[in-house]
C-alpha cells in the first residue's frame, strides 16, 4: 500500500503544480482570465488545499494502520478532477 500511497502523492503534487501553472487564468489581468471572480478563486484555493491535504491525510491514516483508506483519501483530488473534466458535470 505504501507504493500506491506514494504514487497518489505524486499525482496530487502534479495536480497542484498544474493548478499553480494555470493560476494566471484565474487571477490574471488578461482577456481570457476570470479577473479574480470570487467563485473561481475560491474553487481554485479549495482545489489546491485539497491537493496538499489529501496525501498528508493519507499518510496519517497509514500511520494509524488504515493504509487502504489512506490511499483512497489521497486519490480523491485526481478523481474529482477526472469527474469535472469528463463532461458529466456541467456547472452552467
Amino acid at each position: 500500500m505504501l507504493v500506491l500511497l506514494v504514487l497518489a502523492t505524486i499525482v496530487d503534487a502534479s495536480l497542484a503544480v498544474l493548478l499553480v501553472a494555470v493560476s494566471g487564468f484565474v487571477f490574471g489581468p488578461g482577456p481570457e482570465s476570470s479577473n479574480g471572480d470570487p467563485a473561481a478563486a475560491i474553487s481554485w484555493t479549495v482545489a489546491l488545499i485539497g491537493c496538499i491535504a489529501a496525501p498528508i491525510a493519507g499518510f496519517i491514516l497509514r500511520a494509524y494502520r488504515m493504509a487502504g483508506i489512506g490511499v483512497l483519501v489521497a486519490l480523491v483530488p485526481p478523481l474529482v478532477a477526472l469527474f469535472l473534466t469528463s463532461g458529466v458535470y456541467h456547472p452552467y
